[in-house]
C-alpha cells in the first residue's frame, strides 16, 4: 500500500505563502475600494450641495459675484463640516479599537500585538483631510463653471450642464466601486441631483418673490 508523507503546516512554505497572498490581496483591495468610494461620495456631496446653493441664490440674484461668493462659502463651510465630522467619527472608532486592544493585552499578557494592531487602525487626521479635499473637489465644479460667465441665463445653463456631467461621472464611478448596476446607479444619482437643484431654485425663487425683508 502506498504511503503518503504529510508536511507540517508550519514547514510548508509554498502553501503558507500562497495562503497569505490569497488573504492579503482581497483585504487590500477592499480597503482601497472603501476609501475610494468614500472619496467619490464626498466629492458628490460637495458638487451637489454647492451647486444647489448657487442655483438657489441665482434664482433671486442675477449677478455673478453673488453666485460665486455663495459657492465659495458653501465650499469652505462644507469642507470644514465634512472634515470635523469625519475626524470625530474616525476618532471615536479609534478609541473603541484601542480600548479593545488594551483589554486583549491585559487578558493575554502579550504586548507585542499593540504596535502591530495600532498600525492597522484608521488615522482620524488623514480621514478628515481626505473628506475635506474630496468635498472641495466636487464643489469646485459649479464654481469653475460659473465664475467666467457674465450672462445670467447662460451661466445657469452652463452650471446645470457641468454639474450633470459630473454627476454622471461620480454616479458611474460609485457604481463600479460598489459593484452596483451602472446605468441604474448613474440615473439615480443624476435624477437626484436634478431634483435637488430644481427644488432649491424653485423654493428660493418663491421665497424671494414673496417680498420678505
Amino acid at each position: 500500500m502506498a504511503t503518503t508523507t504529510t508536511i507540517p503546516k508550519e514547514l510548508d512554505v509554498e502553501s503558507n505563502q500562497a495562503h497569505e497572498v490569497k488573504e492579503d490581496i482581497p483585504f487590500d483591495y477592499a480597503q482601497r475600494a472603501q476609501w475610494l468610494r468614500a472619496a467619490v461620495l464626498g466629492a458628490n456631496d460637495g458638487l451637489l450641495s454647492t451647486a444647489s446653493l448657487m442655483m438657489g441664490v441665482g434664482a433671486v440674484r442675477k449677478d455673478v459675484k453673488s453666485m460665486v461668493l455663495t459657492g465659495v462659502a458653501g465650499l469652505v463651510a462644507g469642507a470644514c463640516s465634512m472634515a470635523i465630522g469625519e475626524f470625530v467619527s474616525v476618532y471615536s472608532q479609534y478609541d473603541v479599537e484601542m480600548s479593545q486592544i488594551n483589554r486583549n493585552i491585559k487578558k493575554n499578557g502579550n504586548s507585542d500585538e499593540f504596535e502591530a494592531k495600532k498600525k492597522d487602525l484608521p488615522s482620524p487626521i488623514k480621514a478628515a483631510v481626505a473628506s475635506a479635499v474630496a468635498f472641495a473637489v466636487g464643489a469646485a465644479v459649479p464654481l469653475l463653471a460659473a465664475v467666467f460667465i457674465r450672462n445670467y441665463r447662460v451661466r445657469l445653463m452652463v452650471v446645470f450642464v457641468a454639474v450633470s456631467l459630473a454627476l454622471i461621472g461620480f454616479g458611474g464611478l460609485s457604481a463600479i466601486l460598489g459593484r452596483a448596476p451602472m446605468v441604474k446607479s448613474t440615473i439615480r444619482v443624476l435624477v437626484g441631483g436634478w431634483l435637488a437643484m430644481v427644488v432649491t431654485f424653485g423654493l428660493t425663487k418663491a421665497v424671494g418673490s414673496a417680498g420678505l425683508n
